[in-house]
Protein backbone atom coordinates (compact mmCIF):
# COMPACT_ATOMS: atom_id res chain seq x y z
CA UNK A 1 0.00 0.00 0.00
CA UNK A 2 1.44 3.44 -0.94
CA UNK A 3 0.56 6.95 0.80
CA UNK A 4 1.29 9.77 -0.12
CA UNK A 5 2.59 12.78 1.42
CA UNK A 6 2.64 16.63 0.87
CA UNK A 7 5.01 17.87 3.24
CA UNK A 8 5.06 21.39 4.18
CA UNK A 9 7.88 22.67 7.17
CA UNK A 10 6.76 25.92 8.81
CA UNK A 11 9.40 27.99 9.84
CA UNK A 12 8.45 30.33 12.41
CA UNK A 13 10.99 32.91 14.45
CA UNK A 14 11.97 33.80 17.90
CA UNK A 15 12.61 37.78 18.01
CA UNK A 16 15.33 38.84 20.18
CA UNK A 17 14.89 42.48 21.60
CA UNK A 18 18.08 43.83 22.77
CA UNK A 19 18.52 46.89 25.04
CA UNK A 20 21.92 48.79 24.89
CA UNK A 21 23.19 51.10 27.24
CA UNK A 22 25.22 54.28 25.26
CA UNK A 23 27.84 55.96 28.07
CA UNK A 24 27.58 59.37 28.17
CA UNK A 25 30.04 61.24 25.86
CA UNK A 26 33.34 62.10 27.23
CA UNK A 27 36.41 64.46 26.41
CA UNK A 28 40.46 63.42 26.84
CA UNK A 29 43.93 65.36 26.46
CA UNK A 30 46.12 65.35 23.60
CA UNK A 31 46.34 61.49 22.65
CA UNK A 32 50.92 61.30 23.40
CA UNK A 33 53.58 59.77 24.59
CA UNK A 34 57.24 59.78 25.06
CA UNK A 35 57.39 58.23 21.70
CA UNK A 36 54.24 59.48 19.76
CA UNK A 37 51.73 62.36 19.52
CA UNK A 38 48.45 63.29 17.81
CA UNK A 39 47.71 66.61 16.86
CA UNK A 40 44.63 66.42 15.08
CA UNK A 41 41.44 67.16 17.37
CA UNK A 42 39.85 64.50 16.08
CA UNK A 43 40.96 60.51 14.97
CA UNK A 44 38.19 59.60 12.27
CA UNK A 45 38.08 57.13 8.81
CA UNK A 46 38.31 60.64 6.78
CA UNK A 47 41.25 62.04 8.75
CA UNK A 48 44.13 63.02 5.81
CA UNK A 49 46.87 64.44 8.44
CA UNK A 50 49.97 61.82 9.08
CA UNK A 51 50.34 61.46 12.70
CA UNK A 52 53.92 61.04 13.08
CA UNK A 53 56.26 61.62 15.72
CA UNK A 54 59.99 59.97 15.48
CA UNK A 55 59.19 56.99 16.60
CA UNK A 56 55.57 56.09 14.63
CA UNK A 57 54.01 57.50 11.67
CA UNK A 58 50.41 56.67 10.23
CA UNK A 59 48.19 57.89 7.49
CA UNK A 60 44.49 57.96 7.91
CA UNK A 61 42.40 56.14 5.40
CA UNK A 62 38.94 56.40 4.54
CA UNK A 63 36.27 53.50 5.21
CA UNK A 64 37.38 50.06 4.69
CA UNK A 65 39.72 50.97 1.78
CA UNK A 66 42.63 50.70 4.64
CA UNK A 67 44.36 46.82 4.10
CA UNK A 68 46.76 46.13 6.92
CA UNK A 69 48.00 46.93 10.13
CA UNK A 70 50.16 50.10 11.23
CA UNK A 71 52.73 49.40 14.06
CA UNK A 72 55.84 50.17 15.52
CA UNK A 73 57.97 48.76 18.35
CA UNK A 74 55.61 51.16 20.92
CA UNK A 75 52.32 51.49 19.07
CA UNK A 76 49.56 49.48 17.10
CA UNK A 77 46.68 50.39 15.25
CA UNK A 78 43.99 48.22 13.11
CA UNK A 79 42.47 50.42 10.30
CA UNK A 80 39.11 49.71 9.09
CA UNK A 81 35.26 50.71 9.64
CA UNK A 82 34.31 51.16 13.59
CA UNK A 83 31.64 48.44 13.91
CA UNK A 84 28.98 48.37 16.41
CA UNK A 85 29.37 46.32 19.72
CA UNK A 86 25.48 45.98 19.94
CA UNK A 87 24.49 42.02 19.74
CA UNK A 88 22.51 41.11 16.46
CA UNK A 89 20.96 38.05 15.43
CA UNK A 90 20.16 37.22 12.43
CA UNK A 91 18.15 33.90 10.53
CA UNK A 92 17.18 33.11 7.24
CA UNK A 93 14.70 30.41 5.88
CA UNK A 94 16.01 29.21 2.73
CA UNK A 95 13.56 26.61 2.00
CA UNK A 96 10.56 25.83 3.52
CA UNK A 97 8.59 23.26 2.40
CA UNK A 98 9.43 19.80 1.39
CA UNK A 99 7.67 17.53 -0.31
CA UNK A 100 8.34 13.15 0.13
CA UNK A 101 6.07 12.67 -2.50
CA UNK A 102 4.57 8.93 -2.48
CA UNK A 103 5.49 6.44 0.50
CA UNK A 104 6.03 3.06 -0.24
CA UNK A 105 6.40 0.12 2.57
CA UNK A 106 9.74 -1.22 0.96
CA UNK A 107 11.61 2.20 0.41
CA UNK A 108 12.41 4.95 2.90
CA UNK A 109 10.94 8.07 1.47
CA UNK A 110 13.25 11.48 2.14
CA UNK A 111 12.88 15.05 1.60
CA UNK A 112 15.44 18.46 2.87
CA UNK A 113 15.01 21.93 3.83
CA UNK A 114 17.24 24.55 5.02
CA UNK A 115 18.12 27.54 7.25
CA UNK A 116 20.91 30.17 7.86
CA UNK A 117 21.73 31.94 11.01
CA UNK A 118 24.60 34.16 11.92
CA UNK A 119 25.19 36.11 15.31
CA UNK A 120 26.84 38.68 15.95
CA UNK A 121 28.46 39.55 19.77
CA UNK A 122 25.59 38.00 20.99
CA UNK A 123 28.23 35.23 22.50
CA UNK A 124 26.46 32.04 20.76
CA UNK A 125 22.92 30.50 19.50
CA UNK A 126 20.60 27.55 20.24
CA UNK A 127 18.14 26.33 17.34
CA UNK A 128 15.33 24.06 18.73
CA UNK A 129 12.60 22.90 16.45
CA UNK A 130 8.86 22.26 17.22
CA UNK A 131 6.02 20.36 16.02
CA UNK A 132 4.13 17.18 15.10
CA UNK A 133 5.16 14.10 12.38
CA UNK A 134 3.25 13.87 9.60
CA UNK A 135 -0.34 13.38 10.01
CA UNK A 136 -3.40 12.20 7.82
CA UNK A 137 -6.75 12.19 10.28
CA UNK A 138 -6.29 10.82 13.22
CA UNK A 139 -2.98 8.49 12.34
CA UNK A 140 0.12 10.54 13.24
CA UNK A 141 3.58 8.37 11.88
CA UNK A 142 5.53 7.54 14.46
CA UNK A 143 8.38 10.18 15.44
CA UNK A 144 11.80 8.79 16.31
CA UNK A 145 11.99 9.46 20.04
CA UNK A 146 15.80 7.44 20.08
CA UNK A 147 18.34 8.19 17.67
CA UNK A 148 18.35 5.33 15.07
CA UNK A 149 18.93 4.09 11.48
CA UNK A 150 16.58 4.38 8.73
CA UNK A 151 14.14 0.99 8.95
CA UNK A 152 12.00 -0.03 5.59
CA UNK A 153 8.84 -1.33 6.79
CA UNK A 154 8.83 0.17 9.93
CA UNK A 155 6.68 3.88 10.48
CA UNK A 156 9.09 6.04 11.59
CA UNK A 157 9.61 9.77 11.00
CA UNK A 158 13.21 11.39 11.73
CA UNK A 159 15.77 14.00 11.14
CA UNK A 160 19.24 14.91 11.24
CA UNK A 161 21.19 17.93 9.80
CA UNK A 162 24.56 16.25 8.02
CA UNK A 163 25.18 14.48 5.06
CA UNK A 164 23.81 10.68 4.54
CA UNK A 165 24.71 7.63 2.54
CA UNK A 166 21.70 5.92 3.87
CA UNK A 167 18.66 5.25 3.15
CA UNK A 168 20.50 7.44 -0.09
CA UNK A 169 22.72 9.71 -0.38
CA UNK A 170 21.20 13.39 0.60
CA UNK A 171 21.63 16.06 2.65
CA UNK A 172 25.09 18.06 3.67
CA UNK A 173 26.84 19.02 6.33
CA UNK A 174 26.40 22.62 8.08
CA UNK A 175 27.92 24.75 5.76
CA UNK A 176 30.50 27.78 7.28
CA UNK A 177 30.36 31.05 5.97
CA UNK A 178 33.52 33.53 6.91
CA UNK A 179 33.84 32.89 10.48
CA UNK A 180 30.77 30.50 10.80
CA UNK A 181 31.11 28.22 14.06
CA UNK A 182 27.74 26.82 13.94
CA UNK A 183 27.59 23.03 14.47
CA UNK A 184 24.92 20.47 15.23
CA UNK A 185 24.09 18.77 18.54
CA UNK A 186 24.75 15.51 19.24
CA UNK A 187 21.58 14.32 18.77
CA UNK A 188 21.41 15.15 15.05
CA UNK A 189 24.90 15.56 13.79
CA UNK A 190 25.89 11.83 13.04
CA UNK A 191 25.63 10.46 9.48
CA UNK A 192 22.54 8.11 8.73
CA UNK A 193 21.32 8.21 12.46
CA UNK A 194 18.11 10.24 12.50
CA UNK A 195 16.06 11.30 15.49
CA UNK A 196 12.51 13.60 15.97
CA UNK A 197 11.82 14.94 19.50
CA UNK A 198 9.43 18.18 19.29
CA UNK A 199 11.50 20.98 21.55
CA UNK A 200 15.00 19.63 21.18
CA UNK A 201 17.86 21.75 20.20
CA UNK A 202 19.61 20.88 16.78
CA UNK A 203 22.02 23.18 16.60
CA UNK A 204 24.31 25.59 18.07
CA UNK A 205 27.23 28.04 18.17
CA UNK A 206 29.18 28.62 21.63
CA UNK A 207 30.48 32.12 20.55
CA UNK A 208 30.02 35.19 18.39
CA UNK A 209 29.46 32.96 14.47
CA UNK A 210 29.62 33.88 10.98
CA UNK A 211 26.92 32.46 8.77
CA UNK A 212 26.49 29.04 9.10
CA UNK A 213 23.83 27.36 6.52
CA UNK A 214 22.08 24.11 7.75
CA UNK A 215 20.05 21.61 5.76
CA UNK A 216 17.75 19.32 7.31
CA UNK A 217 17.53 15.70 6.56
CA UNK A 218 14.50 13.95 6.80
CA UNK A 219 13.38 10.41 6.58
CA UNK A 220 9.53 8.77 6.66
CA UNK A 221 9.45 5.16 6.24
CA UNK A 222 5.84 3.29 6.44
CA UNK A 223 4.28 0.00 7.20
CA UNK A 224 2.23 -2.20 5.04
CA UNK A 225 -0.70 -1.79 7.53
CA UNK A 226 -0.43 2.68 7.55
CA UNK A 227 -3.31 4.56 6.35
CA UNK A 228 -3.61 5.78 2.57
CA UNK A 229 -3.95 9.30 2.69
CA UNK A 230 -2.55 12.55 2.40
CA UNK A 231 -0.02 13.73 5.48
CA UNK A 232 1.22 16.82 6.52
CA UNK A 233 3.37 18.55 9.17
CA UNK A 234 3.83 21.80 10.24
CA UNK A 235 7.17 22.92 12.40
CA UNK A 236 8.76 26.06 13.67
CA UNK A 237 12.56 26.62 14.19
CA UNK A 238 13.48 28.89 17.07
CA UNK A 239 16.67 30.79 17.38
CA UNK A 240 17.38 32.32 20.84
CA UNK A 241 20.70 34.15 21.22
CA UNK A 242 22.56 33.43 24.56
CA UNK A 243 24.60 35.88 27.23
Amino acid sequence: MSVWLVRKVGIGLFVLAVISCVPPAVHAETTQSTNFRFDESALDAGGLIDSSSSSFRARSALGDTAVGEAASGNFQTQPGSVTTNDPALSFAVNSSSANFGSFSPSAAATATASFSVLNYTSYGYVVNIAGNAPTNGAHTIAAMSTTDTSQVGQEQFGMNLVANTSPISFGANPVQGLFGVGTATANYNTSDQFRYVSGEAIATATKSSGLTTYTISYIVNVGSLTPGGQYSSNQTIIVTGTY
